[in-house]
């Protein structure tokens, strides 16, 4: 298990905590059609930290080519429908470049600043000239109002229990996640970054901000320069 990550309940467990059962039942929220909106129809895809496809899945039916990413295989176990590969996102080198390249989840916070750069250095590596990287950043003032809850449409409850500094800007948080037939914990590291720390990280890795397409500035699409 990565230090600070911890994940409890039925299951697989991946090393960051996350826990197969619970993200295959998880349902896909907007992101394919924030995506399909800042991208050409039919773009390949590189998606990085796939999961078990709750988006690739949707990227898929809408006639784009992925290739999915991620390093758990029993998480890639779960994706159809698209190339996989496994692997670390930060030491990933295809030889390939690719019209789009998603790093969603918030991985870009990963509480390693030196594993966020190795992230934004693999965007940028396989992104082709003219294409673009799309990126899922953390939310600004999340870490705030805890405990909150979310109700899910099926009756399941995901839970933010827990929010707490342990230096360096960095945070470990602790999600609760209750079906009525289970209950999952996942405990990680994160560290916020407001939009000009954002836009700072980008730029070291060569990358600039196109534009933001939500109105959270969650979802950015950049290019490379």
């Amino acid at each position: 298990m990565r230090t600070g990550h911890e994940g409890t309940g039925p299951g697989a467990i991946t090393p960051d905590g996350c826990a197969v059962e619970l993200y295959s039942r998880l349902p896909v929220e907007r992101e394919p059609e924030i995506i399909a909106g800042a991208v050409p129809a039919g773009a390949s895809v590189l998606e990085l930290g796939c999961g078990v496809g709750r988006v690739t899945h949707a990227l898929v039916e809408r006639g784009f080519q992925v290739t999915a990413v991620d390093e758990s295989v029993e998480m890639l176990e779960r994706v159809r429908g698209a190339r996989t590969v496994a692997g670390t996102i930060e030491g990933l080198d295809l030889g390939e470049r690719f019209d789009v390249v998603m790093l969603a989840s918030i991985l870009v916070n990963t509480g390693e600043p030196a594993t966020g750069r190795a992230l934004l250095d693999t965007c940028r590596r396989h992104v082709a000239d003219g294409g673009c990287v799309l990126i899922e950043r953390e939310r600004d003032g999340v870490h705030v109002g805890l405990p909150r809850e979310h109700v899910l449409p099926d009756g399941a409850v995901i839970r933010k229990l827990s929010s707490e500094p342990i230096g360096g800007g960095v945070r470990s948080v602790k999600v609760e996640y209750v079906f009525p037939d289970a209950v999952w914990t996942q405990t990680y590291r994160i560290r916020p970054m407001v939009v000009e720390e954002f836009e700072r990280a980008l730029a070291e890795a060569g990358l600039q901000v196109d534009r933001y397409l939500t109105e959270d500035r969650s979802w950015v699409r950049a290019i490379p320069v």
